[in-house]
């Protein structure tokens, strides 16, 4: 088995970003999802599930690690990286509260005239990320504005078998992932409770919750008619009530990832 695809997603629910390579760490991948839009007035997150405009943006990192963001037809936003306790901003994610560093009123700006709402853009600092879901992990794992956790997983040949079933291809990147394993069965990732790639060793918590933005086109935005795969998945992914695909995950220790790394099921 080897690592076949690397994919980071800076602000979270933006435009992915695929990787040959990566420094790896108790956020994940370098970067990823360390940025979020969140309503102004309450400070609560916005995704593609509701607000799929936010699929036209992409993101980037300068030489400096700032952040470049950008749309078709808009001009590119450099936003500075803010200070760990920089104009903290009360931000909900799911049943998630914290306080984060504001971006300005540049990037707030930016991206409440492309999407037509009044938003603000947030940074996750590394002392201020989140703990993980409650029964999962170690006490040192932490993730930033991802879902809930640090890293995903998914087997090439289970979005191969989901493409069959559904009769036509889907793509990777409906589905978000992190890491991207080829040489695997179907679904093999399901039992795994230890890997390593490289010289890294990750722990596998628990299956991703899969949900309607499954159905968006991650090229246009554009959402399934057929709902799918999503209504295929049901058919056959779902386990008391919650349609799962792909597996979360932590990594011990810090390093670095490769596409082509071999893959090793420890557990």
């Amino acid at each position: 088995m080897i690592l076949s695809a690397l994919y980071r997603y800076p602000v979270k629910s933006a435009q992915a970003q695929s990787l040959l390579a990566s420094p790896v760490g108790n956020l994940g991948l370098q970067g990823d999802r360390r940025w979020l839009v969140v309503e102004a007035e309450n400070g609560r997150f916005l995704t593609q599930r509701a607000w799929p405009q936010l699929g036209q943006i992409s993101a980037d990192y300068a030489a400096q690690g700032q952040l470049l963001l950008a749309a078709p037809g808009w001009p590119v936003l450099e936003v500075p990286v803010p200070g760990a306790d920089d104009e903290l901003r009360g931000v909900t994610i799911w049943r998630d509260t914290l306080r984060v560093p504001d971006a300005g009123d540049a990037a707030a700006a930016w991206l409440s005239e492309l999407l037509g709402k009044s938003v603000r853009l947030v940074y996750c600092p590394e002392q201020r990320a989140r703990y993980l879901p409650s029964g999962y992990g170690l006490n040192s794992d932490r993730a930033a504005f991802p879902d809930g956790f640090p890293l995903l997983l998914i087997g090439q040949a289970s979005l191969d078998e989901l493409s069959r079933r559904v009769g036509r291809s889907m793509e990777m990147l409906r589905f978000r992932p992190n890491l991207v394993v080829e040489g695997a069965e179907p679904f093999a990732e399901d039992g795994w409770k230890r890997i390593r790639i490289g010289a890294m060793t990750f722990r596998v918590l628990k299956p991703s919750v899969r949900c309607i933005l499954t159905t968006l086109d991650p090229a246009t935005g554009e959402r399934s008619p057929d709902r799918e795969p999503l209504t295929t998945l049901k058919t056959f992914r779902e386990r008391e009530g919650d349609v799962l695909f792909g597996q979360n995950l932590a990594v011990d220790g810090e390093g670095e990832l490769k596409v082509g790394m071999a893959v090793e099921v420890l557990e």
